[in-house]
């Protein structure tokens, strides 16, 4: 199976759009008395999308983007966008262990940079990896499957990426919110290609029934459905109302960006200040692929078609945590991942790096990450 480089390349007409789209936002006032109670702060917002008007250099970032290796493959009868980076391989070694890295929502490919720019360089202790980063089908520029977007589809569309246009037999796997609920799924379903998992949200297991809940389990569970109540109304319209929501997104820049900060600030480790965790450049960079490709209406297909997955196989594979730092994320026992996962190697819990961690800490994960693959390695 064959594929072809690709470049960015944002039109004129497209960038000249957005900027008379943002000289000409209007912005709401605040809804509390604080900043941010009730949601992204307005004034912040104003500058954000200032920035995003006078500052921002998408033609540098372009550039910055386009020096990695891109291409396109038709996977699935669909067109499907990857970086492909290989390792520096001296004469006469063995051939690296390939990874892939997938994001999740609202994210793209360009989490996954810091990452990519330390596993692939040999000078690191422990070696060198062979590097695939897709764009989930749907996001960027990954077209959107026809049937429903399920775990196991995506599953099923990143392994052919590997091993069919890839010729790859054994890799490893990373990621992190949907990404990762992906890499556990591609460690159920394909466990004699996956060499191991590594994530940093550890999974639920198919089902609870298999013994009793212990009081660490209970309490964990009865915390997520009440942080759910304060955080879940964003999942819950992009699932029963994608459209609704994807046709304001899509005609107003400052409403995409709004939509996509409030869970960068909500989600990241940030202490109060988004800028502690990512600058500004990169989170501008992923909301204007999000633009210019058009696709936060297609990058909820997997919340609308939530209902379509079936219950995950066991994971027997081998399997690495390096767990986030945020609040659905807190208290989290060891032994609810142990119900979902039969050999887990690696529990770490650094306290720091939340939800974007390839973006926050990316020296911590991407050392986690090479101590775990270079034990599976042959």
């Amino acid at each position: 199976m064959s594929f072809s480089s690709f470049r960015i390349d944002v039109p004129d007409a497209v960038l000249d759009d957005l900027r008379a789209r943002l000289a000409r936002t209007r912005f709401t006032d605040r809804s509390g008395d604080q900043p941010w109670q009730g949601g992204v702060d307005p004034d912040y917002l104003r500058d954000l999308v200032s920035y995003w008007h006078d500052g921002f250099d998408w033609p540098a970032r372009q550039a910055q983007l386009n020096a990695y290796s891109q291409h396109l493959a038709v996977v699935g009868g669909r067109k499907l966008h990857f970086l492909h980076v290989r390792a520096a391989r001296p004469a006469g070694t063995p051939a690296p262990l390939p990874l892939i890295l997938s994001h999740g929502w609202p994210s793209s490919f360009v989490e996954m940079l810091p990452l990519v720019d330390r596993l692939t360089d040999p000078d690191r202790p422990g070696g060198a990896f062979d590097v695939v980063v897709p764009s989930l089908p749907g996001f960027g520029f990954s077209e959107v499957p026809d049937e429903p977007v399920t775990r196991a589809l995506l599953a099923r569309t990143l392994h052919e990426l590997m091993t069919e246009v890839l010729g790859y037999q054994r890799y490893g796997a990373f990621g992190g919110d949907v990404g990762g609920v992906v890499t556990g799924w591609l460690g159920a379903l394909y466990p004699e290609q996956v060499a191991g998992i590594h994530m940093i949200h550890p999974p639920f297991p198919a089902s609870f029934d298999s013994r009793p809940l212990s009081a660490a389990e209970q309490a964990y569970l009865d915390a997520e459905t009440a942080y759910d109540e304060t955080d879940g109304g964003y999942s819950a319209i992009m699932g029963t109302r994608p459209d609704t929501l994807a046709a304001a997104l899509a005609d107003s820049p400052a409403g995409l960006a709004a939509w996509i900060v409030d869970k960068y600030r909500d989600w990241s480790d940030n202490h109060g200040d988004l800028a502690n965790s990512i600058d500004r450049d990169t989170l501008l960079t992923i909301i204007t692929l999000y633009w210019a490709t058009g696709t936060i209406g297609s990058s909820f297909r997997q919340y609308a078609d939530f209902g379509h997955n079936t219950p995950r196989p066991d994971i027997t594979v081998p399997a690495a945590f390096t767990v986030s730092t945020e609040p659905a994320q807190a208290g989290l026992p060891r032994s609810i991942a142990e119900r979902a996962c039969l050999d887990i190697r690696h529990w770490s819990e650094p306290g720091r790096g939340g939800h974007f961690m390839p973006l926050e800490e990316p020296d911590l994960l991407a050392d986690e990450m090479r101590q775990f693959f270079t034990s599976l390695r042959p």
